[in-house]
């Protein structure tokens, strides 16, 4: 006979006040678009579908507690420590918080344009500024208005599965070389975190979808701005709802969709529809907020049948989903040896002298690679130019509890195993981990075992091996910090 049968299952809350708004971010056709090295267009001819900037405003219910302003952009970045501030103090002078306060993170779409100051120069760079001018105002605007929508709110959440992500480092067997693709051979984190916003009354407000994987679906043949599959799957889970649907990001250093790097927006919308459909299924199969599922006693019928009820969290248990604490983190992690500057500039101009010889040739593979190489020197400078001085990388990183659950945004673009070993640490209390937060600079934090291997990530990465271990025993060292609390 089991005498510690489960009488009660909690509902994963947090019980707080929030602000929503929405700013629509969508560039003009013409702007400098390609992120894809590959890519042998230069201009936006097209939108697939719009860009957004959706602000969340969060504040406790009641008591001590420092509210914070999280952003998420349709962007794949922006290309400097100056763009991030002058984001940041627009959002801040918005929403009436100091800019310490305010996290930029992005939906990391490869597909909605490049917007770095060294792309000012080619065709369609000069869209940009008055394109981040006008991105700036609209932040502030919406900002704004999520400060004034502050109100009281539960979030509640729910865990599904979806397989649109796969592994990534894939090892080409004929050429002896890892390639970044769909890597059928290893395993892949498939978890959806879903957060329903719902008002006092039962009135949904919003979904937040928490999924890891790349944004890159359309890659160098694909010339129009999109949000790639995250705008089929907002606009699925929208029409389904009536509320809006938010995305962030996931650790996906080492994930990406199983259909991806093409040039078909028609991929695109099928992977968005299926996490949309998989977040559908976690929201339709929630509690009521405010609520836990209570074993109710047997009823004599043709069986005994054991009946179970919701009922309203209790006193002492709802003033556990009101707690709001935590706040940033700073880790020191050792950078790895860098390239030189100059000789960077030397590869740069000699990759695009080969790319118009190639051109003039009629060699169209050749002067694709060739412009390929000349991004990678590109980018490098630009990070070269946004990178601290000295040998440590001072990396940033917030844990806030909010209630039941805990939100973690982390820089850069770590592997996966960050957000599987924190979970795996606390499997009582969702943790919804938000990447390329803050400072986009530290780029790739691969796995200790996945450096010295060829492995694309390692080429852009800053940090040295060990920087993935370490940030993810900082950042469950905070969250049981918080818990002891």
């Amino acid at each position: 006979m089991n005498s510690q049968s489960t009488t009660i299952q909690q509902t994963p809350t947090s019980h707080l006040r929030l602000g929503i708004a929405r700013a629509d971010i969508t560039p003009p056709v013409g702007i400098y678009h390609p992120m894809w090295g590959a890519a042998r267009h230069h201009r936006a001819t097209a939108i697939h579908r719009p860009l957004y900037a959706d602000i969340l405003y969060f504040a406790p219910l009641a008591g001590d507690g420092a509210p914070w302003v999280q952003v998420q952009m349709d962007m794949v970045s922006l290309g400097s420590r100056e763009l991030q501030q002058r984001m940041r103090d627009a959002v801040a002078s918005g929403a009436g918080v100091r800019p310490e306060q305010v996290i930029l993170a992005f939906s990391h779409t490869h597909a909605g344009g490049l917007f770095s100051p060294d792309r000012e120069n080619l065709p369609g760079g000069e869209m940009i500024l008055p394109y981040l001018d006008e991105v700036q105002a609209s932040l502030q605007s919406a900002a704004q208005k999520a400060a004034d929508d502050l109100s009281e709110c539960y979030l509640t959440y729910g865990t599904g599965r979806c397989n649109l992500a796969g592994n990534r480092d894939y090892w080409d067997e004929d050429n002896h070389i890892y390639t970044c693709g769909f890597n059928p051979d290893a395993p892949a984190d498939d978890t959806v975190l879903v957060v329903r916003a719902t008002a006092p009354d039962g009135t949904m407000r919003a979904s937040i979808v928490n999924y890891a994987c790349h944004p890159t679906t359309l890659a160098w043949e694909n010339t129009q701005i999109s949000p790639d599959y995250v705008g089929a799957l907002r606009a699925t889970v929208e029409e389904a709802t009536g509320a809006p649907c938010i995305f962030t990001l996931g650790a996906c250093g080492d994930l990406g969709p199983r259909r991806g790097f093409v040039g078909d927006t028609v991929v695109a919308d099928a992977n968005g529809r299926q996490l949309a459909y998989a977040a559908l299924s976690v929201l339709a199969a929630m509690d009521p907020a405010g609520h836990d599922f209570t074993y109710r006693g047997p009823v004599v019928s043709g069986a005994t049948l054991g009946t179970w009820h919701h009922i309203e969290q209790e006193k002492s248990r709802a003033k556990n989903t009101q707690r709001f604490a935590g706040g940033s983190n700073v880790v020191a992690l050792m950078q790895k040896a860098l390239p030189d500057p100059a000789q960077l500039e030397k590869d740069l101009h000699s990759y695009l002298a080969q790319q118009a010889e190639a051109d003039q040739q009629g060699n169209t593979l050749a002067a694709r690679d060739f412009g390929a190489r000349a991004e990678r020197a590109r980018r490098w400078l630009n990070r070269l130019r946004n990178l601290p001085e000295g040998p440590t990388y001072p990396y940033t990183y917030t844990v806030r509890r909010l209630g039941d659950s805990y939100w973690v945004s982390v820089a850069g673009e770590p592997y996966n195993a960050l957000q599987t070993e924190v979970r795996a640490a606390f499997p009582n209390h969702p943790i919804l981990i938000t990447v390329l937060a803050g400072e986009t600079g530290a780029s790739y934090l691969l796995a200790a075992g996945s450096y010295g291997k060829g492995l694309y990530q390692e080429e852009p990465a800053i940090l040295a091996a060990g920087c993935l271990e370490e940030l993810t025993e900082a950042v469950k060292k905070s969250i049981a910090e918080l818990q002891r609390a």
